[in-house]
């Protein structure tokens, strides 16, 4: 899952409204930012399978510390006390501690059963990702909800503040969309090498709120 995650980020403006988007959005694709360091440092594996699922052209072999439910349940355990000694609020550090969670809970639904419960131990997925349109329909509902619920809070104080989220919400949007239509890639490590462009989703989500303003509750 890709733009899913993003409406994890998004909507949890409501949830709780003083942590920064930045932060949401480093806690969403928290095991995203994760998985392209450890592919290079080969402590993970992956592979180009063209046809794997409709949806992706990768294979995804091994990954367990970025991407097994218990590791993901020890990232989420260090998002929470991290986010508390940020914020200075447990409630702040629980929320980022279940967005990290929410991403392996995310990824059950679109991956085939390739995730591990634990490393080396049973895997799991529904297999969203064999159906093009269903993955269009879940996925783009979720975006399409998360961007309006960050809307309901947050309001642009300018044209910066408009401009740099549509540009988020495009980018991604055609990133993600385009995937079942692109060529395969030349290798893992280029797919690896390319993933790292999501480290920017955080400081341009700082960015987009350094010209925002929260609305008042009504």
């Amino acid at each position: 899952m890709f733009v899913g995650h993003l409406a994890v980020a998004l909507s949890a403006k409501k949830i709780e409204p003083q942590v920064p988007l930045a932060a949401t959005m480093s806690a969403t694709f928290g095991l995203d930012l994760l998985w392209p360091l450890f592919l290079l440092l080969g402590v993970e594996s992956a592979r180009v399978d063209p046809g794997n699922t409709a949806f992706t052209h990768l294979a995804f072999d091994s990954y367990p510390w970025s991407h097994s439910l218990v590791m993901a349940v020890g990232w989420a355990a260090l998002a929470t006390f991290g986010g508390k000694a940020l914020f200075g609020r447990w409630r702040a550090g629980v929320v980022l501690g279940a967005i990290v969670l929410s991403h392996w809970f995310l990824d059950f639904i679109t991956h085939r059963p390739d995730l591990p419960v634990w490393p080396r131990g049973p895997q799991v997925g529904l297999g969203l990702w064999h159906s093009v349109p269903a993955t269009i329909f879940v996925e783009g509902s979720l975006l399409v909800a998360g961007l309006a619920v960050y809307l309901k809070v947050s309001a642009a104080r300018n044209r910066v503040g408009q401009g740099a989220l549509v540009a988020l919400i495009l980018v991604t949007g055609l990133i993600w969309i385009s995937q079942p239509w692109s060529p395969p890639p030349p290798s893992a490590t280029a797919v690896a090498l390319g993933t790292l462009v999501l480290w920017l989703l955080p400081p341009w989500a700082r960015w987009i709120e350094q010209h925002r303003s929260l609305k008042r509750a009504t």
